[in-house]
């Protein structure tokens, strides 16, 4: 399936969807706050709180029990120790190829951490830990995403999804003359970025079936 580029009018239907919800952006929002003025999870405290973020948007990331090791803890302190100073920053669509490619890699390696007792992140979760690093640069994604637009769910299908965030974003900075910082504001989403902005888009007319037309 392809998915047709997001325009004014189609956005307007996915915003309306997202801010249908009570409480949208209110676990989103106490995480920004709480990681002020952004997540560095060489700290034991932004990991927990990317622990219960994730969680909050249903990854299911089983907590230790006592006397057990923290899996999680160590598995994404270790990525970041690995990998953190490197992820790109900055608009999705300023990004460069290079820095997608780079993005690409992070996730593969994100995504086979351990998190649990016979689990590792896995895709999604992967996938939105990244967004709560990055989330001006990083579009999100799910398993019925990343399936039906891509075909698979590895770091290469992360990287081709980016890409396609960033023409999409292109067209719609091209559209409306509004910059990227002010758009999620303009089309009536203003605590998100426009890559999150496009990630509900993708969310409502695949995940949730809506029809684009």
């Amino acid at each position: 399936m392809t998915l047709p580029t997001p325009t004014v009018e189609r956005l307007a239907h996915s915003v309306a969807v997202f801010n249908g919800y009570a409480n949208a952006d209110r676990t989103w929002l106490d995480f920004v706050a709480r990681t002020a003025p952004g997540p560095d999870l060489s700290r034991p405290e932004h990991r927990r709180l990317l622990h219960r973020w994730l969680n909050s948007w249903g990854c299911r990331i089983r907590y230790p029990r006592d006397g057990e090791p923290d899996l999680f803890d160590a598995g994404i302190a270790g990525w970041w120790a690995a990998s953190g100073a490197t992820l790109p920053a900055g608009p999705l669509r300023l990004a460069s190829d290079a820095d997608l490619a780079a993005l690409g890699t992070a996730y593969a390696t994100l995504s086979a951490v351990p998190a649990g007792p016979r689990r590792t992140l896995g895709p999604t979760a992967a996938a939105k830990a990244l967004y709560a690093l990055r989330p001006d640069t990083v579009m999100p994604w799910d398993a019925a995403i990343a399936v039906t637009l891509h075909g698979a769910r590895d770091g290469a299908a992360f990287t081709r999804h980016l890409t396609l965030g960033r023409t999409w974003a292109a067209a719609l900075v091209a559209a409306t003359g509004v910059d990227d910082a002010t758009l999620p504001a303009f089309l009536g989403r203003q605590s998100v970025s426009l890559a999150k902005l496009l990630d509900e888009y993708t969310y409502v007319f695949i995940t949730l079936g809506h029809d684009p037309c």
